[in-house]
């Protein structure tokens, strides 16, 4: 039995009465999150669209709490980006992100919502934190360069929200999730992650019998990675079960580098040429695997799928699912 088991409320009799907000919930992860919340039984689910709501304009928040009047706010919604994005426009990717959290969380606390769910980032760790990356390690220095905008901004959403809680007693909470992937990901070039990236490009290069991929770097940083549908089943037995100030991580605790990463997709892809690393282009940050440890022990939840199986689902529903062969760029990849 986990410590606090009996104290945890039934999944289904929780959201019953509940109406919840899920910005980005037309996203990657978001959509998992909604279809979890409909399989829990949950009766009123709003999912913002951005033309409708820009969550960058505190008059499209206060309409939006005021058309949807929730008592849960899951915000998901962000500016994301691969390396080459964070690089080319951080800038954005800072203002968009923190103006969207902290003006949400502060007009969800003033509309009087009760309980408000962040979805931070595994960016804002420090370069170099030891692994595994431990909640209490956030503050020990400076993100990774490349995505430091992206990061901060996330990060300040947690202080933000320990501030509130302090002063207001809002019951705001924190989540980190590692690096994603999952079938509805993003398999643009020009933003999408490693895992999307080096898919397409792998089955792309097969097709046209090239015999050799580009990929940025040298291969050597190592990555965490959880399934996407294993982070939403985390963030909602987070949104259930759990209601203290400190941030925990969301993932799989399995760490694979870019290198192994690169010959087991191109495995599993059937490509079967060279694999060319420019060595021109950054790393990122050296090391990302989680302890994951809090998570279990505050609310029980553990990654169920393999990383192998994770992967050939992905794979398979890219195939079910991309556009027509495009052209190929080496594109920043290791976010």
């Amino acid at each position: 039995m986990y410590p606090n088991q009996r104290l945890w409320p039934d999944s289904h009799q929780f959201w019953q009465d509940k109406c919840v907000v899920v910005t980005g919930g037309a996203g990657f992860l978001g959509s998992y999150v909604v279809e979890k919340l409909h399989e829990r039984g949950a009766r009123r689910v709003v999912v913002p669209r951005s033309r409708v709501y820009d969550l960058r304009q505190r008059e499209a928040i206060r309409q939006l709490l005021h058309d949807a009047r929730p008592d849960i706010v899951i915000h998901m919604a962000a500016r994301v980006g691969g390396i080459g994005a964070n690089r080319d426009h951080p800038a954005e990717f800072f203002y968009d992100n923190l103006m969207m959290g902290v003006q949400l969380l502060h007009e969800s606390w003033q509309f009087g919502v009760k309980k408000f769910v962040t979805i931070g980032t595994v960016c804002a760790y420090p370069k170099h934190t030891p692994v595994p990356f431990k909640e209490d390690d956030l503050w020990n220095g400076y993100p990774e360069e490349t995505n430091a905008p992206y990061g901060l901004a996330k990060k300040m959403l947690l202080v933000q929200g320990e501030a509130y809680r302090q002063q207001y007693g809002f019951n705001s909470i924190f989540l980190l999730p590692v690096n994603l992937y999952g079938p509805r990901d993003n398999f643009d070039l020009e933003t999408s992650h490693v895992i999307p990236a080096l898919i397409r490009k792998c089955i792309e290069a097969t097709e046209r019998g090239d015999d050799e991929i580009i990929v940025w770097g040298d291969g050597s940083p190592t990555r965490e990675f959880i399934y996407a549908a294993d982070a939403a089943e985390g963030i909602l037995l987070a949104t259930e079960r759990y209601n203290d100030p400190d941030p925990v991580n969301i993932g799989s605790s399995y760490e694979i580098s870019i290198r192994d990463l690169v010959t087991l997709i191109a495995d599993l892809t059937g490509f079967r040429g060279r694999i060319v690393w420019d060595t021109t282009k950054p790393n990122g940050q050296p090391r990302r695997k989680l302890d994951v440890s809090r998570a279990w022990e505050r609310f029980g939840f553990r990654a169920e799928t393999t990383f192998t199986d994770g992967l050939r689902a992905t794979i398979e529903w890219y195939r079910a699912h991309r556009e027509p062969v495009a052209a190929m760029r080496a594109v920043g990849e290791a976010h």
